[in-house]
This record gives C-alpha cells, sequence and structure tokens, in this order.
C-alpha cells in the first residue's frame, strides 16, 4: 500500500489536473453544480453495483470517479470564493470530531448502537429540529424509508424484539386484504406502502439491507430470464409463443444453474 506521503502527493496530482481541466478543456470549462448533479448519482449507482458484485478493481475506478467529482465540485466553489479543497476537507474533519466525543472527548459507549444514539442527539445539538431532517427528499422511496427507521432508532423510538415486527407485519398484511377487497385503488396502495414500510423494517431487526436484498433478486431474476431467453433462442421460438409450461422448464433449469 502507498505511504501517506503518497496518499497527500496523488490527491495533490488529481488537484493539479482538475485545475488545468477547468481551465483549458471545453466540456470542463462549462460543467456547473446542476450540470454535474445528474452525474454524480450515476457515479454513485455504479459504485453501489460495484460493492454488490465484489468487484474490487471495479471499486476502485468508481470511487476515482467519485473523487473527481468531489474535486469537481469543491474547483467550481472555489471559483465564486464560496468553498475550495480544503473548506471541505476540514468541515468534514470537524463534525468527524465533534460527533465522535468517544473518540476525541471523555464520553464512554459500550457499543455502536449508543454511538449511534449519541450521533442524533448531537445533531440535535446542533440545532436539528427534527432527527428526520438528515434524511434527503429525493432519496429513492425504499432507502428512505430504511434511514427514516434507523434515524428514530437513534432516539429510542423502536421495537424491542424482532417478534413484534414481525407481528406488525402480519398485521398490514390482513389490512391489506381487507382494502383489497373492498376494491378501493386508494386505500390499497395506502395499505401496500404500509407493508412494505413495516418489511423494510423487519429487514433492519434482521440486519439485512433491504436496497441490497432487492438488488440480489432483481440480479438473480434478470440472470435467470436472460437464460430463459437463450434458450427460446436457440429452439428458433420467441418468448410469447411459448406456452408458461414450456418457459417454467427452463426457469427451473435456469434456478440450478
Amino acid at each position: 500500500m502507498n505511504s501517506r506521503k503518497q496518499q497527500l502527493e496523488a490527491f495533490g496530482r488529481l488537484l493539479d489536473i482538475m485545475d488545468d481541466l477547468r481551465e483549458k478543456c471545453p466540456w470542463d470549462k462549462k460543467q456547473t453544480l446542476e450540470s454535474l448533479r445528474h452525474l454524480t448519482i450515476e457515479e454513485t449507482y455504479e459504485l453501489g453495483d460495484a460493492i454488490l458484485n465484489n468487484d474490487l478493481q471495479e471499486i476502485k475506478k468508481e470511487l476515482g470517479d467519485l473523487l473527481l467529482h468531489i474535486v469537481f465540485y469543491a474547483k467550481i466553489g472555489s471559483e465564486t470564493n464560496d468553498f475550495d479543497m480544503a473548506d471541505v476537507s476540514n468541515e468534514i474533519c470537524d463534525k468527524l470530531i465533534h460527533r465522535h466525543p468517544h473518540i476525541y472527548g471523555d464520553v464512554v459507549v459500550a457499543d455502536e448502537e449508543e454511538v449511534k444514539q449519541n450521533w442524533e442527539k448531537l445533531k440535535l445539538k446542533e440545532g436539528k429540529k427534527s432527527v428526520l431532517e438528515g434524511v434527503p427528499k429525493g432519496l429513492p422511496a425504499l432507502v428512505k424509508a430504511s434511514r427514516i427507521q434507523d434515524k428514530v432508532k437513534g432516539v429510542g423510538f423502536d421495537w424491542e424484539e424482532s417478534h413484534q415486527v414481525w407481528d406488525k407485519v402480519q398485521e398490514e398484511l390482513q389490512e391489506l386484504q381487507v382494502e383489497v377487497a373492498a376494491g378501493d385503488q386508494d386505500k390499497i396502495e395506502a395499505e401496500f406502502g404500509d407493508v412494505l414500510f413495516s418489511m423494510i423494517n423487519y429487514a433492519r431487526f434482521l440486519k439485512v439491507n433491504p436496497e441490497d436484498a432487492l438488488e440480489r433478486t432483481n440480479k438473480k431474476f434478470i440472470k435467470r430470464f436472460q437464460y430463459l431467453e437463450s434458450k427460446a433462442g436457440e429452439l428458433g421460438k420467441p418468448l410469447m409463443d411459448m406456452t408458461l409450461a414450456e418457459m417454467d422448464v427452463f426457469w427451473e433449469e435456469a434456478k440450478k444453474l
């Protein structure tokens, strides 16, 4: 591994390259905070895919892409004298020191749960009116639900036992079935949302990341369905012309693979 000196030199090299690109490259000169936003989101998802695939070389590559974006934003900020890379770094350093009094102060914690609880309490002391202020509005709904539940747990609003959460899932499923029978689409949607929210909560008690779990299933389904498509292609028969029974034969083969 590289020494700290080598790491700092590499980061300095990136800052120098960013200066050059911003000055000389037509595309880089044109970019703004707003124009980079959707690209940053895309890079973040690509990093997430690499992590789920446990592809360390791809993780390294995607981390570099994301780091470039951070440096890019800081460079733009420096051009308007609002902030630069040092401000960004010092801001997060100060926050980490303040939010880890068990490391940089005299607070004693027993485990990671107490660390998380202290984190949320400190945020409220910093002036936040709600522990949920830190949940971005633009998060995908599934991720947002998980973050909401994690946040309120930090201030003690949580179930005590996993079986209580499972009972809640069953209760929500029953309420959904009632509305399905009644046929009120608006109430069906509301109850379906409650079922999802309770399942995400149960995942937390099982120590399962619901986003990762669902994406794992997505990847599994894609792999199996593409196997089905390839087999249909070998037969020269379009999927739409196959019966479900015929397709199920290849689906079961894919599951065994």
